[in-house]
């Protein structure tokens, strides 16, 4: 349990993508003051929801930003779904990569282009920055709030918390079988990091607005009585008409995740969310407001309530 009675209140940041001029920016209108390098507040502290890295201009700057936060003690972070791959490609980088997993090594070194070439003369500090980055937490419980990247799901917060109580890029083993689908390691990091996702119908997908052809799309974890795939989609490509209205089979209906009203607040980064922020529940707030494509760096400004309010959203656009 990560906490502090003698601040004030936390400042719940989203997902960063290497916007280092909007956290500056950000950090200012929270308050927050740099001195000796390291940002910080005299009565609060920031909670950082992972998605540092990957996408943005400053990937660096911004990491080196977040790191001596957490370093000095004047943030936490969690690991983000990037902060995960960035792990998962270091770990075999420089050595022969199995065959069953060839393909994906692949598809995260795309994925880590825009970061590995920040680092790419900076190769020492990149390697610290994978021991570091090992040795944060997947998930994050306070008194009255939680934070994890994606999605809370009480089971696999358990095997999580059983692993290095949740740092669970410590043990060499967690690492290794969460690159194998199908192993419990691998269930706990995709459902943390990634969410809930539902597979369409036989045959159909979708084309993202990101290029990528999916068969699966993302869900809420909190619909209360949903009765259709359009009550349950929760990400920026929508679904077509036709299966807006889709109704949701009894299995499908008894394999969607719920986080209760009666658990504690949680926060989210992740789904690249838009418009003004606003709380999606009493208990839960997302703080993806997609900085790194133009939209908005947010922040929560939490006390010791235990329900959510819109009026303590802060913001700043990204350039």
């Amino acid at each position: 349990m990560a906490d502090d009675s003698a601040l004030d209140g936390y400042d719940i940041i989203g997902d960063v993508h290497g916007c280092a001029d909007a956290l500056v920016r950000l950090l200012r209108k929270l308050e927050y003051r740099e001195q000796n390098g390291v940002w910080h507040h005299p009565a609060r502290k920031a909670v950082f929801v992972g998605d540092i890295i990957d996408r943005g201009p400053q990937i660096r700057h911004a990491m080196n930003m977040v790191r001596r936060m957490v370093d000095s003690g004047s943030a936490y972070m969690v690991l983000g779904n990037h902060e995960f791959n960035a792990v998962a490609y270091s770990s075999h980088c420089h050595h022969a990569v199995p065959p069953p997993l060839q393909r994906y090594y692949r598809r995260l070194g795309s994925h880590l282009k825009t970061t590995l070439d920040d680092y790419r003369f900076h190769l020492h500090e990149w390697q610290d920055l994978i021991v570091w980055l090992r040795q944060l937490p997947i998930f994050l419980e306070f008194t009255h709030f939680r934070v994890v990247h994606a999605c809370w799901d009480a089971r696999r917060i358990a095997q999580a918390a059983d692993c290095h109580q949740g740092c669970v890029l410590k043990d060499d083993d967690f690492l290794a079988q969460s690159l194998l689908p199908a192993t419990e390691p691998n269930r706990v990091v995709e459902r943390l990091l990634k969410g809930t996702e539902m597979e369409l119908p036989a045959g159909r997908s979708l084309l993202g607005a990101d290029g990528v052809r999916r068969t699966r799309f993302r869900t809420k974890f909190w619909s209360r009585s949903p009765q259709t795939y359009g009550d349950v989609v929760f990400q920026p490509d929508g679904l077509p008409d036709e299966l807006v209205h889709q109704p949701l089979s009894a299995d499908e209906q008894k394999r969607l995740l719920r986080y209760g009203s009666d658990q504690k607040a949680l926060f989210v980064g992740h789904y690249w969310c838009q418009g003004k922020p606003r709380i999606i529940r009493d208990n839960i707030a997302c703080l993806d407001y997609s900085a790194v494509k133009g939209g908005l760096l947010v922040a929560y400004r939490m006390g010791r309530e235990h329900t959510l309010s819109n009026e303590q959203f802060v913001w700043v656009q990204s350039d």
